[in-house]
């Protein structure tokens, strides 16, 4: 999978290869095929995040990740699986964008590594890209259940689990 990081935000350090370790876990765990598909992530801070949260979301304030797919890809029926990307037509997957300063402060409250939570943003984010979503309880059953067992391969530990 080719990720384009745009980092406007110096204090993410190496998100680059953060960003490729998540999206090839998620692709691994879902059995497609990583090299015919792109996405871009923006590692930005808290104020860039909080311009396109209002912008895109008519929300105020900064949030931890954004995600723009280039097309709805949910499934119809709460619980199913997303359709998966089709190389011919969706090679651009879409966008994610991550806040420092919120990841920073939710790493530290949960006395978390940024690295791991910024893993686990990433994770989020390439999941939505792909079509899942946490509005309807079983969609979000579904997509917290991928995004614990793909972090869990990769070591770090399951982020909803008190």
């Amino acid at each position: 999978m080719s990720v384009d990081c745009i980092v406007e935000d110096p204090r993410w350090g190496d998100i680059e290869a953060l960003a490729d370790m998540a999206t090839a876990a998620v692709f691994d765990r879902l059995g497609l095929e990583p090299t015919v598909f792109e996405t871009s992530v923006l590692a930005a801070d808290d104020q860039r995040i909080a311009a396109l949260n209002a912008d895109f979301r008519s929300k105020d304030g900064a949030t931890n990740v954004l995600s723009w797919p280039s097309r709805e890809r949910g499934a119809a029926i709460d619980g199913e699986m997303p359709l998966p990307p089709q190389p011919d037509m969706d090679a651009e997957l879409g966008d994610i964008a991550v806040a420092y300063d919120t990841c920073l402060r939710e790493a530290e409250m949960a006395g978390k590594s940024l690295a791991h939570h910024a893993v686990h943003l990433l994770v989020h984010g390439t999941l939505h890209l792909l079509g899942f979503d946490h509005v309807r309880d079983r969609d979000a059953t579904l997509m917290e259940g991928l995004e614990t067992e793909i972090l869990g391969k990769l070591g770090i530990s399951d982020p909803y689990k008190d």
